[in-house]
């Protein structure tokens, strides 16, 4: 590989980021393009700048090293390397899955190291694009054992990242792929992700099944009307009309008519 490595850094760290900055500086073969010190500058960062390698820091706020993965568009997705305080799971996910990571504080060998694999990874070009995929795979069985309760969701609107507060979500609807999230203003948003993971970051004092495909915020219950059968149908603050499966019927009863 004859051209530079092109890099950007991302951490909201900023001695971290300094420290990681000046190491690749005084590599003669690379060349840093960009640093950004949140996930949501990270994402446009390297959309725009389409870099061979991106630096991400596993731990930030409210968009991490994970969660840019997941928004980034497909055909903008470069090599990816995440930058951890140490972690186990992460470490043994990204080890099994052959995904390179970087411990904190930064070693310069080991950083040396993951600039070489890069590089022959840029030159087995068909190698890439299944690469690719597999980082993405494995951010999202990490982010789904990690059961991190979030305050946000992020979701992508075009070139923008919108960061809905859970407290504003009335209804998550699952239906294949994608998830349709409604609000308590009956904004809707879709989503590409697995119900089940999502429901995991979900504070469950806060959400509740109402079926195999359906989630809906306790606060915005209003009225439970009776169904043939001995299930429900539930209306939320915002009109919507949800209906409750037989099995989430008995829980839901167990735990909203109890004085």
């Amino acid at each position: 590989m004859n051209q530079k490595l092109r890099v950007v850094i991302a951490d909201d760290e900023r001695p971290a980021r300094s420290f990681l900055a000046a190491l690749l500086r005084d590599f003669e073969d690379v060349v840093l393009i960009g640093e950004a010190d949140n996930g949501m500058d990270a994402v446009e960062l390297i959309e725009r700048e389409r870099p061979d390698l991106a630096l991400l820091d596993l731990q930030m706020p409210e968009l991490d090293g994970l969660g840019i993965v997941r928004m980034l568009k497909k055909n903008r997705m470069p090599l990816v390397a995440f930058v951890t305080a140490y972690d186990e799971y992460a470490v043994k996910a990204f080890e099994l899955n052959a995904i390179d990571y970087l411990l904190k504080p930064v070693e310069r060998a080991r950083l040396r190291t993951t600039l070489h694999r890069a590089m022959e990874r840029l030159e087995q070009s068909e190698t890439i694009e299944n690469e690719i995929e597999r980082v993405r795979t494995v951010a999202a069985e990490y982010e789904a054992e990690s059961c991190t309760l979030i305050e946000r969701i992020p979701i992508r609107r075009r070139d923008d990242i919108l960061l809905l507060p859970v407290a504003q979500v009335a209804s998550i609807i699952a239906e294949g792929e994608l998830l349709h999230i409604t609000t308590e203003r009956l904004e809707t948003y879709t989503l590409s992700y697995r119900l089940k993971d999502l429901e995991a970051k979900l504070d469950p004092a806060q959400f509740v099944r109402l079926g195999r495909g359906t989630i809906a915020n306790l606060e915005m219950m209003t009225v439970v009307s009776q169904m043939p059968g001995g299930t429900y149908n539930i209306t939320l603050r915002n009109g919507q009309k949800l209906a409750v499966s037989r099995l989430q019927s008995r829980l839901l009863r167990e735990r909203l008519f109890r004085l």
